[in-house]
Formats: C-alpha cells, structure tokens, sequence
C-alpha cells in the first residue's frame, strides 16, 4: 500500500490533528514559538499518530480522547528527538538543521523540557490521566534505554539480549505506547495489553530495519552509512557478526571500532566483514519474525478500512527504503 492509501479511512481525522497539535505547541514567548513552529514545519511522516488513529479506529469510534492521546505522544516524541540531538551533539534532522545547531545546547533543552510540560498539562487540563499514566511510563523507559545503550557502548559488551532491551525501551516503547493509548482513548481497555505488545513488536522490528540501513540491506548493498560504527554502536548486524566469526575476524571487527571508527577504509571494512559474516540475513530475517508476530495478533479483530491500513502500515516500515 502506498502511504496516501494508508491514510485513506483517516484522511480527515490527521487533518484535523494537525490543527490540534498546532494549538498544543502556542507558547507566548515569540522565541519558543519561533522554535516550535520551525519544529512542526520539518516534521516527518508522522508514523506515530497514523499508528494511534488506524489502531483507535480499527477499534472503535475515535473521539476527543483519542485526539488528546495523539497529542500527548507527538509532543513526547518531539521532545526527545530535540533532547538526542543535544545528546549526540547532532546538527541535522532529516536534512535540516537541528534545533541545537540553530539556537545552542540551552535554548534546545529548555525547548524539549517545554514540550514534556505541555504533556503534563495537556493530560491534566483535559482530566485525561489515563493517557498521562500511559505517556509516562515511555518516558521513563526511552531514558532507562538511552543510558542502558551509554553504560554498555563504553565497553564495547553489548550482547543480542541486552540489544533487544536497549531498543525495546528505547524505541519499541513509544509505539507500543501509541497503541496502548488509542485502545484506552476508545475505552477498549480489554484490548490495551494486546495492542501495546504488538506496537512493542512492530517497533523492535523497526529498529532492525533502521539498524539494516547502516550496513546496507540484505540482496542489495545499497548505501551503507557506517555511521553506527563511527558512533561506536553496537548494533545486531555486529553483534551477529562477533558472536558468528572466528577468532581473528572478531578482533579485527572490535579493532576497527574501538581504534579506526573514524576512518572510512576501516569503517567499509567493518561493513563488508558483518557482511560476510551473515549479519544483515540475520537481522531481515529477526525482523520478519516480528512483523508477522505484531500481525499475528490482529488476526481475530473484525476486518475494516482501518485494519487493513494498519497492516499496510506495518508492511510499509518493513518495506520503506529510508
């Protein structure tokens, strides 16, 4: 499915969206609503709030909550992009300067800790503490992550388990919290457990693919970034490739990221070696194991519309090239 079909059964309801989350962002300060609007002009494709509607509506009838919900987690979201690129000391963001590259470090933070404000009084003002309990826990695990991924990246012991918990907190979460969140906005709370476990699946696979992108994907090289390797990650296609070569291919791969992750003949040789090691098959093919798992669980909610543009949306994050 293309994403305009995706958007189809929610076309007028992402319209709307916009609009509200517009609205959520007003600051009084003509600096931060300079920021905030800069902010919203660049945004993506907004994978996160096409997953609560589809969800919501596959569900039920979409309602005010569910509008509050998908403000609550954009605003979450927006946030922590702005807070890891202070973090990773990041200039770009999907081609365009980041916030920090713009207007420093401090005036960043302060912007990103006034999007997690907007989220307390959006959920309190509205009496939606549901929503806030449910927003609140992915913050707590996208940063008990974010510091996982830093206390084992400075030893280089990053292990396919402790992988799996780093981007479940870290990535997974967030989705599994945009699902979580539509099921209890259309009082589907029997159904909350189970969508929040298949947005957990679906991020996981996620992340794989974003991780795939880094090493080039598998029947097709592509344009391998190597930037994972440069920021010394360790990431599944590495980690497969470590615990799955021999000795002396093991130590070269750990010297390279360890002493030559800045110079590109190194850092292509990584690449090639994970390669070889059958590290990108591996993780397209943990990927797929997810995705159909995620899918598995939508398989006895009534066919609509909007199951059938959340599993085109699911297939599309698999599938996308970017």
């Amino acid at each position: 499915m293309t994403v305009k079909e995706i958007l189809a059964p929610i076309e007028t309801e992402m319209q709307l969206f916009e609009v509200r989350f517009k609205e959520s962002m007003k600051s009084k300060v003509p600096l931060l609503d300079k920021i905030t609007q800069y902010i919203i002009r660049r945004k993506g494709k907004q994978m996160r709030p096409m997953f609560l509607f589809l969800t919501a509506k596959m569900l039920g009838e979409i309602n005010d909550k569910t509008y509050q919900s998908a403000s609550l987690v954009e605003l979450l979201h927006t946030a922590s992009l702005v807070h890891d690129d202070v973090v990773d000391d990041a200039n770009e963001r999907r081609g365009f300067f980041s916030v920090n590259a713009l207007w420093k470090n401090k005036i960043a933070v302060l912007v990103g800790d006034f999007m997690l404000s907007r989220v307390l009084l959006h959920s309190l003002e509205n009496d939606n503490i549901r929503a806030l309990q449910i927003v609140a826990r992915a913050v707590r695990e996208m940063s008990e992550g974010e510091l996982l991924q830093i206390e084992k990246a400075r030893r280089l012991d990053i292990t396919e388990e402790v992988y799996f918990d780093v981007i479940r907190q870290k990535t997974a979460s967030l989705i599994a919290t945009v699902c979580e969140a539509a099921a209890a906005s259309v009082d589907r709370e029997d159904m909350a457990p189970r969508l929040r476990q298949f947005g957990e699946l679906v991020g996981l696979a996620f992340q794989i693919k974003d991780d795939i992108f880094d090493y080039g994907t598998a029947g097709n090289i592509g344009k391998p970034t190597g930037n994972d390797i440069r920021e010394r990650k360790i990431t599944l296609p590495l980690i497969y490739a470590l615990e799955h070569s021999d000795k002396a291919t093991r130590k070269e791969l750990m010297n390279i990221v360890k002493r030559h992750n800045e110079e590109k003949f190194y850092v292509n040789k990584a690449i090639q070696l994970v390669r070889d090691a059958g590290g990108i098959e591996y993780c397209h093919q943990r990927m797929i194991e997810l995705k159909n798992q995620a899918l598995d669980l939508l398989t006895d909610i009534p066919d609509s519309p909007s199951k059938r543009s959340l599993i085109g949306l699911v297939e599309y994050t698999i599938d996308r090239e970017k």
